[in-house]
């Protein structure tokens, strides 16, 4: 059967794009940019994203365009005969399980959040009212598992539709209009009286600020902002390679994508602290400042009602596009493994998602005793561990050796590949750069998860 492929260049880039773009650019990278500096700590971000992320992502790209197949087959084409590299399969179709069995709840959250602020639930509240809405959606098992069940159910019809008339037809709206909301979010915030200091906050570079911190500690978090915000490791982003034409190369490819990955991040800043700012709430982290700062944010502004429920919708479509990018991840899956038609496999990955997303739900409520990486942690904790702070990194590194080992596919192979076609081509001469101090910087950023996760 002949793969399907993108019907145009725009949707390749919006659906790849979709799949980097996430939650981490909106709850993590506004506040951590905050704390070391504002924009002398985006300089430094903007640095490590170009020189860890974007050879990964070529090379996800490279393995599957050649390989024309997912991770699951795509090692067992390209790989010397008698070799084990296809034994990565395994942990990386967990790895996009494991994912979506924490971002479908949280995309519930989302959801729930538009409906709330269309309503106009949170008018009059203050932030302990806030907090208690909050917590009482969490608190309720059956609420949150209809939210994800739903989450699970549009994303799923959506990749029942194909590639071109489902995944595509659809990301590429829901991403344009993600781009258009942020725009005019932005433009809301910046205009809004005691705005600017935010803004001076955000951009303005304080190097006093970012030593203060602790530069080392400033340069590793640039470091694993650069590299969890993209997915790469488990072949997420691989998949898209395998569904492009060679009329161009990859690496102008990859930057597209990381052009848009970074503008939603340093867009998302650019929404939250002028607001905050302006009505002297502090910018919080984690999903304290989405479902409970910003609310507060949006109760004080004029016309607040509508600028929440469009930022909601904004949140919603940035979570949903990672959800489909990574469906159609496991639909190919099946379909390579097993020849089924993509329907059949869309049903069945449906189902299994929803009963392997419950633990995650449960352990808000009625698990919340359960602590496993130490108090105050839960299932959804555990879950973002094993693929953040393992698969994630040593799957990279695993990419990294496969393209560049000549007991792999080899250097020679993979450039070949990335540089088929019009447009930029990988230098060459960056070889040992990546074959030996990329793999380091991986081995660091694992090594560091576990040491700030259990040692720290």
């Amino acid at each position: 059967m002949e793969r399907e492929k993108f019907s145009s260049r725009l949707g390749f880039i919006l659906i790849s794009a979709g799949c980097a773009i996430g939650l981490g650019n909106v709850w993590r990278f506004p506040y951590i940019t905050g704390k070391y500096g504002g924009a002398a700590f985006v300089l430094i971000y903007l640095v490590f994203l170009v020189i860890l992320g974007l050879p990964v992502i070529v090379m996800e790209f490279a393995v599957g365009r050649a390989s024309q197949r997912s991770v699951a087959l795509s090692f067992d084409e390209l790989e010397p005969r008698g070799t084990k590299w296809h034994w990565f399969k395994y942990p990386a179709m967990a790895g996009n399980y494991l994912l979506m069995m924490f971002y479908t709840t949280i995309g519930g959250w989302m959801a729930y959040y538009v409906i709330k602020m269309v309503k106009g639930d949170f008018s009059g509240m203050d932030v302990s009212a806030v907090e208690g809405e909050f917590g009482a959606m969490l608190g309720n098992p059956a609420l949150m598992t209809a939210l994800m069940a739903a989450v699970v159910i549009l994303g799923f019809v959506i990749c029942a539709g194909g590639l071109q008339k489902g995944v595509e037809k659809i990301t590429k709206v829901m991403m344009i209009s993600l781009l258009v909301l942020m725009v005019a979010l932005t433009i809301n915030s910046i205009l809004l009286e005691g705005g600017q200091e935010g803004l001076a906050f955000y951009l303005k570079p304080d190097f006093g600020k970012l030593v203060e911190a602790g530069l080392g500690e400033a340069i590793f978090a640039a470091l694993g902002q650069a590299f969890f915000t993209l997915s790469i490791g488990m072949g997420a982003i691989a998949i898209f390679g395998s569904y492009i034409d060679r009329e161009r190369r990859l690496t102008g490819e990859a930057v597209n994508v990381l052009v848009l990955d970074t503008i939603v991040a340093l867009m998302a800043g650019l929404i939250i602290f002028p607001a905050c700012f302006a009505y002297n709430i502090q910018p919080d982290s984690g999903p304290n400042l989405l479902f409970i700062t910003l609310p507060n944010v949006f109760n004080a502004m004029p016309g607040g009602r509508i600028w929440g429920t469009l930022f909601f919708v904004f949140m919603f479509f940035a979570a949903i596009s990672t959800i489909v990018a990574v469906f159609q991840d496991l639909i190919s899956f099946a379909t390579d493994l097993t020849g089924c038609s993509v329907k059949k496999a869309a049903l069945l990955n449906c189902l299994v998602i929803i009963v392997l997303s419950v633990p995650c739900v449960l352990g808000f409520n009625l698990w919340s005793g359960f602590t496993p990486l130490g108090a105050g942690t839960g299932v959804l904790d555990l879950e973002d561990f094993l693929v953040s702070n393992n698969i994630l990194p040593l799957g990279s590194l695993v990419y990294v050796a496969f393209c560049t080992s000549r007991y792999g596919w080899g250097w020679e192979k993979f450039l070949g590949e990335a540089n088929t076609g019009k447009g930029i081509s990988f230098p060459s001469g960056v070889r040992f750069y990546i074959k030996w101090i990329l793999p380091a910087i991986m081995l660091f950023i694992f090594l560091q998860g576990y040491y700030a996760k259990f040692f720290s």
